[in-house]
């Protein structure tokens, strides 16, 4: 496994936007594929069909996101999953990330999210796996609890820091980007899907 992140202020930075702290500097989420990566820069095609450049600096993350299955969840796993309200106040997944020991922290709690209508995002540990098919998780974060229950056809992914060799012509991310005064975007953390899946978050 590479090494977490380069430093303690970068962590820091990813948790902030993460946890979708609401202030005028919140970043700007862009999902597409890449249609050209250059030494400072990769441009995007957003899932709009927006040409979309983004910088890149000395301090963006990278990060590959991988598929995997339920059985890569266990008690005390720590989650993100972007969910849809059920009637009976449970959640029912949209995808399921699993975090590495080192982002265990990143984005605690539950907040909206616009992954679809009404739809939230949850990170927790995973305080017991629930239901006789073993696809409902009570995920904990601090003062609360979710009840999500996982389709068979939600994505699973985990996830693991990377470097600037996950960028190439095709991929798939989703990235977090800062906005300057003149429009420019510059990536503060860029999420990429390995053998060519998109990053479900």
């Amino acid at each position: 496994m590479k090494s977490a992140f380069r430093s303690a202020a970068q962590a820091l930075t990813l948790l902030t936007i993460l946890a979708g702290a609401a202030s005028a500097a919140d970043p700007v989420r862009v999902r597409g594929a890449i249609t050209e990566v250059t030494a400072d820069a990769i441009h995007v095609k957003a899932r709009d069909g927006k040409d979309i450049a983004v910088k890149l600096s000395a301090g963006t993350m990278f990060i590959s996101v991988a598929l995997t299955d339920l059985s890569a969840i266990k008690p005390d796993s720590y989650i993100g999953t972007a969910a849809a309200p059920q009637p009976d106040g449970t959640l029912k997944a949209l995808e399921v990330h699993i975090f590495p020991a080192s982002m265990r922290g990143v984005g605690e709690g539950s907040r909206p999210w616009d992954g679809a209508k009404d739809s939230s995002m949850t990170n927790g540990a995973v305080g017991s796996i629930l239901g006789t098919d073993g696809r409902t998780l009570a995920v904990k974060y601090k003062n609360g609890e979710k009840k999500v229950f996982v389709p068979a056809d939600v994505p699973i992914v985990s996830l693991e820091p990377g470097d600037r060799s996950l960028l190439a012509t095709g991929g798939k991310v989703v990235l977090f980007a800062t906005k300057s005064e003149d429009g420019s975007l510059t990536a503060v953390s860029v999420s990429v899907g390995a053998n060519g899946i998109a990053p479900p978050m």
